[in-house]
């Protein structure tokens, strides 16, 4: 049986793989083993963190918010429940620009949902 030679397809990956830990430090750069290992992770957590970036602006967002409803002596969920009431279909992101750039707008809407959450 013929003898198969298969040193350029791993020279390509091991090649590719280089590429990509560039701008890693230490043997995570230049040692090809280290380097796959510290690749499969990095992949692995950068997947993972697209998503776990959504929550977390999710988080700041509702942070935002009830910061600056708790000043008003209102609470998040109050306020929330009082937008919805209302009619008000604001997405949180909107809501926590609003309530950090721009707070006159913000309080007309405290307002309407204070009214909405009375009744």
């Amino acid at each position: 049986m013929a003898r198969i030679k298969r040193g350029v397809g791993g020279i390509k990956h091991r090649r590719k793989v280089m590429k990509l830990a560039k701008g890693f430090r230490a043997a995570r750069r230049r040692n090809y083993r280290v380097a796959n290992e510290a690749l499969l992770k990095s992949l692995a957590y950068a997947f993972r963190d697209r998503r776990v970036r959504k929550r977390d602006f999710r988080t700041l967002w509702i942070s935002r918010i009830n910061a600056a409803v708790r000043r008003e002596g209102l609470s998040y969920s109050v306020f929330m429940h009082g937008l919805k009431k209302s009619g008000v279909t604001l997405n949180r992101k909107a809501l926590a620009d609003l309530a950090v750039t721009d707070q006159k707008a913000f309080g007309m809407l405290l307002s309407m949902a204070k009214e909405a959450a009375t009744k």
